[in-house]
């Protein structure tokens, strides 16, 4: 399944059915009365919160929604059938933005959440509203107003409590692999992951978060360098950033307090807000540093990355063999309970599994 997070749309709800004039012809009543019924309202346009869905993949083709028109009155005191409502389903998450005003019209982020988007017209008034003692004889009507149409900018922002950034191949995937039962695919080649994963984190039999990988972030990414900056909006929800950082790239002249000091900058340049969250600095890699030299590789990168948090929310890890990944998870937990985040006994539904492309597992919960 590809994964969508963009999509944009046509939405028009219903029109009202027109009002009608007539008056009633039976035998022996020559002279009858106003009997024209009103017009049917027009269908509606709602947008629905599904936690079954994990991508807006149903909007990249089809992507005019029309609902069905009401009714015309009829004689007899009949009036016209209302127009069916459409209901779209879209992941928890989504953001509905009004392109023309961009205005942010909904934030669908609680299950079976359900939003009026487009509103039916009203149906017209037929003549019987209008009779009295000195118009016996309507022949007015009304006319059913128009639905209304917007076009519609669909955004899908994953909900994860924790989010993983930093350069390709610094170990992202390879991290959620080793702390949940998420299976994103790893390989010894730049941009591996090319859309969100999702992992549930099992602290315990009823503690429990969320964590996401994103694609890998480079200089200049802001600027459309590598794959962008298109997916940092999936880190808006989260509560704590994890900033991973390969200790032991494969190029001598790469310096990784330096490529980590970028990976910052271009965190600013795409939201401030984003960047003042939490961040927690992760070394990992140090398998691939003799253990006499770890140490001295560690204050070197603390003293030339130069942040004042990193003292206190620095962990070293290897994530491919999990030297280091349990005490990290033991404090992301705490520090999201203090936050008011704590998640008991998360069900997996509830997360948005995501579905992996190359072996088609489900991501499911596993003890860390």
């Amino acid at each position: 399944m590809k994964f969508i997070d963009e999509a944009r749309i046509f939405v028009a709800a219903g029109n009202g059915g027109n009002g009608i004039a007539t008056f009633r012809r039976e035998k022996y009543e020559p002279e009858g009365g106003p009997n024209g019924g009103d017009g049917g309202r027009g269908g509606s346009v709602y947008f629905v919160a599904d936690r079954n869905l994990n991508t807006l993949i149903e909007f990249r083709y089809m992507r005019k929604f029309v609902a069905q028109s009401g009714e015309k009155g009829a004689s007899s005191d009949c009036y016209g059938r209302g127009g069916n409502d459409i209901c779209l389903h879209v992941p928890v998450g989504t953001v509905i933005t009004d392109i023309n005003s961009n205005e942010v019209i909904a934030d669908l982020d609680v299950d079976e959440k359900k939003v009026l988007i487009a509103k039916g017209g009203r149906g017209g008034l037929g003549n019987i509203h209008f009779k009295s003692s000195v118009n016996r004889a309507p022949r007015q009507f009304t006319l059913g107003e128009p639905g209304e149409e917007r076009e519609l900018r669909l955004e899908l922002r994953v909900l994860a409590d924790v989010g993983l950034l930093g350069l390709p191949n610094a170990g992202k995937s390879t991290l959620i692999r080793a702390v949940s039962a998420a299976r994103p695919k790893v390989a010894d080649y730049p941009f591996t992951t090319m859309h969100p994963n999702l992992g549930v984190v099992r602290v315990n039999e009823n503690k429990s978060f969320v964590i996401a990988d994103i694609p890998g972030l480079i200089e200049g990414a802001a600027e459309g360098a590598g794959l962008g900056i298109r997916f940092l909006k999936h880190l808006a929800r989260t509560r704590i950033l994890l900033h991973i950082v390969d200790l032991a790239p494969p190029d001598p002249a790469a310096d990784p307090a330096h490529d980590a000091r970028a990976i910052v900058r271009e965190l600013e340049k795409y939201s401030p807000e984003l960047a003042a969250k939490p961040r927690w600095l992760v070394l990992n890699k140090l398998d691939l540093i003799p253990e006499e030299d770890r140490e001295r590789r560690v204050a070197d990168f603390l003293q030339n990355y130069d942040d004042e948090s990193s003292e206190n929310h620095c962990f070293k890890i290897s994530a491919i063999n999990g030297d280091g990944c349990r005490p990290l998870v033991y404090r992301l937990q705490a520090a999201l309970e203090e936050m008011g985040k704590t998640k008991q006994d998360t069900p997996l539904a509830n997360s948005h599994e995501f579905i992996d492309d190359d072996n088609d597992a489900r991501y499911t919960t596993r003890d860390a």
